[in-house]
C-alpha cells in the first residue's frame, strides 16, 4: 500500500508564562491510500494538535516548530497560503469534534455547501444547488433541510452536514477529530456507520482521532498511540488488541471494559501525565510505569520496528526482551 500522507518529525509548540509547551514532539507516521489510521491517547496527549498541524489550522501562539507533512507527494508545510487553500477541502478535509465549530450559525446549510463547492469550482454555479442536494442525500438528510440554519438541526444532523461538506469535493484524506463527542450512543453509531459506508464507496483515507480506544479498534486498519506529545506505538488494530507492546497501550486497554469474553476487573493507570514544559528525562511514561527499568530514567526510547515488522514501539523493555530472545536463540544453536 503506497503512502498518501507522510508525517516526519512533526513538532508543535506554544509559549506560556512558564516556558515553551512541547505539545507534539517529533512524531512520524504514514497513512496509506484507502487506509483508516487512528490516533488514540488520553486528553491532552497531542492528538488534535497533530491534526491541526497537518491542516495548518493552529491558532497563535501555537506554531509548527519543525517537521515535514507530505500529502500525495506535495510538501504542505512549504506551500504558500493561497496554494494550500486550493488543497483544503479538495484534497484534504477535516471534521471537527463539534459541528458548530465547522458551521456558520448565520448562513443556511445550502449557502455553506454551495460556497464550499464554488470556492474551488467557480464555474459550477448552475450545478451547485443540485450537488448540494446530492450531498444531503449522501448523508441521509432530506433536501428540504438545505434551507435550515445550523441551530434548527439536531447535533447528529449538524454532524452529518459537516460530513457532507467534507465530501463535497471528494478529498483523498479526511481527518476526523473526535467526530462523535457530545452525541448520544445511538447517534454516534449512525455517524460512524455512515462514515465507514462512504469510505468504502469512495476509497478515501481517514485519520481518525479519539480517546475511545474500543471504537478505534473496531473501525481502524492501523492505530498509533500517543502519550505526552510522543508517538509510543503503532501497529495493526488487531495486533494492538491481542498483543499490545507498550505498557501505556496495555494500561489503556485495561481501563476499558471488554464487550465479550471473560469478565475482568478494570484497572487505571497510576499517576498523571507529565508537565510538557519540563518533561521527565528518558521515557515520558516512566514515572507511571510499573515495569520501568534504569535506562527508562535517562535514555529516551526511539520508535523502532518490532520483531515481526508489523508495528513500531518506543520502549526499552521491549528492546531488552528482544535482545534476551536473540541471545537465547544464539545460545541454543
Amino acid at each position: 500500500m503506497s503512502a498518501l500522507l507522510e508525517v516526519r518529525e512533526l513538532s508543535v509548540e506554544y509559549p506560556s508564562a512558564r516556558g515553551v509547551v512541547k505539545a507534539v514532539d517529533r512524531i512520524s507516521f504514514t497513512i496509506g491510500r484507502g487506509e483508516i489510521f487512528g490516533l488514540a491517547g488520553e486528553s491532552g496527549c497531542g492528538k488534535s494538535t497533530t491534526a491541526f498541524g497537518i491542516c495548518r489550522l493552529l491558532r497563535p501562539p501555537a506554531r509548527l516548530a519543525g517537521g515535514s507533512v507530505r500529502l500525495d507527494g506535495v510538501e504542505l508545510t512549504a506551500l504558500p497560503e493561497d496554494e494550500f487553500d486550493k488543497l483544503r477541502w479538495a484534497k484534504l478535509s477535516i471534521v471537527l469534534q463539534s459541528a458548530m465549530n465547522n458551521l456558520n450559525p448565520v448562513m443556511t446549510i445550502r449557502k455553506q455547501l454551495t460556497d464550499a463547492i464554488l470556492a474551488h469550482e467557480p464555474d459550477a454555479a448552475s450545478a451547485a444547488d443540485a450537488r448540494a442536494a446530492e450531498l444531503m442525500k449522501l448523508v441521509d438528510l432530506p433536501a428540504d433541510r438545505l434551507n435550515s440554519y445550523p441551530h434548527e438541526l439536531s447535533g447528529g444532523m449538524r454532524q452529518r452536514v459537516v460530513i457532507a461538506m467534507a465530501m463535497a469535493l471528494k478529498p483523498s484524506l479526511v481527518i476526523m477529530d473526535e467526530p462523535t463527542t457530545a452525541l448520544d450512543v445511538v447517534v454516534q453509531h449512525g455517524i460512524i456507520r455512515k462514515m465507514m459506508e462512504l469510505q468504502r464507496r469512495f476509497g478515501f483515507s481517514i485519520l481518525f482521532i479519539t480517546h475511545d480506544l474500543p471504537l478505534m479498534l473496531q473501525m481502524c486498519d492501523r492505530i498509533g498511540i500517543m502519550y505526552a506529545g510522543k508517538l509510543v506505538e503503532t501497529a495493526p488494530a488487531s495486533r494492538i488488541l491481542k498483543e499490545p507492546k507498550h505498557p501505556y497501550t496495555q494500561g489503556l486497554l485495561d481501563s476499558f471494559p471488554a464487550l465479550s469474553g471473560e469478565k475482568r476487573r478494570l484497572t487505571g493507570i497510576p499517576g498523571h501525565p507529565p508537565d510538557l514544559i519540563r518533561p521527565p528525562a528518558g521515557c515520558r511514561f516512566q514515572p507511571r510505569c510499573r515495569r520501568a527499568m534504569p535506562p527508562c530514567l535517562s535514555v529516551e526510547p526511539a520508535l523502532l520496528p518490532d520483531r515481526d515488522g508489523l508495528g513500531k514501539v518506543a520502549c526499552h523493555l521491549y528492546g531488552e526482551e528482544e535482545g534476551a530472545r536473540e541471545q537465547a536463540s544464539a545460545a541454543s544453536e
